[in-house]
């Protein structure tokens, strides 16, 4: 690969493709497009729209110095060979809403998106994005018949961001020195970690009173909720990208970045055939380990409990979508 310093050109780039043109859809083809990290295919099923936002984005590389390419298609021949694959079509969330709502609408928009997908990137890493997240992760796994290490679901990510920011306004302290964890489903049984979320390395239980510290984990519980009900007629896009564009990143550069994300768990944590948010090191083959934290017994049952709501959740799908069962 060979860059340009003045002007970035990058020899042989690489190719993510965002399905869904959406808010989290187009705002992340920007944050990978701008912080030049591959070329970016951006797909929908409305005619037009794709278009308009790649070409927008297209008359934008000169003034935001890179040289990226932005496709916006209807068509899944144009993701061919793609490095990596984010889903993000769906139907957002529409206040009242439950995350869980969400699952018949868009299980069929999931399934349908990654079997035409990984006809053209069958090498891919396939990241999905798409609510109810844990339970879509695990409809295109099956779907796809891709390895664990291949097929992702952002979630802890965004909800550790969400603590570590709720952690940096109460103690007044830059984001950048907080360190926030987040395990289990991406929902209201989500499980905080204070014990291993820290400040500049201290941990916050020494720095909040456990009153303070419940009212912040029951924000992030519900920090996706706080947005819908401000908005009205949305959802959350601008952190959901970001938050999908370091996942992006850790695989495109290969960093190994420890990350919450939902992944297959084959026994770990005590957990069999469930998709939900444990640590792992993202890096260019996808899901490089899983580390197991050592948790106490509370912190241990509330992802277990996360997990058979996920599992239940899962069950009750499995008849719609015989057809993708392995």
């Amino acid at each position: 690969m060979i860059y340009s310093p003045s002007f970035p050109v990058l020899c042989h780039s690489p190719r993510v493709t965002v399905i869904g043109a959406g808010r989290v859809g187009s705002t992340l083809a920007q944050r990978i497009a701008e912080k030049n990290l591959a070329d970016v295919v951006l797909l929908d099923i409305v005619e037009g729209i794709p278009q308009g936002l790649a070409l927008d984005l297209m008359e934008a590389r000169g003034m935001e110095l890179h040289n990226r390419k932005i496709i916006g298609t209807n068509n899944y021949a144009d993701t061919s060979g793609s490095h990596v694959v984010v889903i993000t079509a769906g139907f957002p969330r529409k206040p009242g809403m439950s995350r869980d709502d969400l699952l018949l609408m868009n299980a069929k928009i999931v399934v349908e998106s990654v079997t035409k997908a990984i006809a053209y990137s069958p090498n891919a890493i396939y990241i999905v994005v798409t609510n109810p997240l844990d339970v879509m992760t695990y409809l295109a796994w099956q779907a796809t018949g891709l390895p664990r290490d291949r097929i992702m679901g952002m979630a802890g990510v965004l909800d550790s961001a969400r603590f570590q920011t709720f952690i940096a306004m109460e103690l007044e302290v830059a984001p950048t020195d907080v360190n926030a964890i987040v395990l289990g489903s991406h929902g209201d049984l989500m499980v905080p970690l204070p014990r291993y979320s820290t400040v500049n390395g201290i941990p916050i239980t020494e720095l909040l009173d456990a009153a303070t510290i419940e009212r912040l984990v029951e924000r992030t519980r519900h920090g996706g909720a706080e947005i819908v009900g401000l908005m009205q007629s949305g959802s959350a896009f601008f952190a959901p990208a970001s938050s999908t564009c370091v996942m992006v990143e850790s695989i495109l550069l290969n960093q190994s970045r420890l990350l919450p994300v939902t992944a297959y768990l084959q026994g770990e944590y005590g957990l069999k055939d469930i998709f939900i948010g444990v640590p792992c090191h993202l890096a260019s083959d996808g899901i490089e380990r899983i580390l197991e934290l050592n948790l106490t017994d509370a912190e241990r049952s509330a992802l277990s409990t996360s997990a058979q709501v996920i599992r239940k959740i899962i069950d009750k799908t499995q008849e719609n979508f015989v057809g993708v069962s392995r």
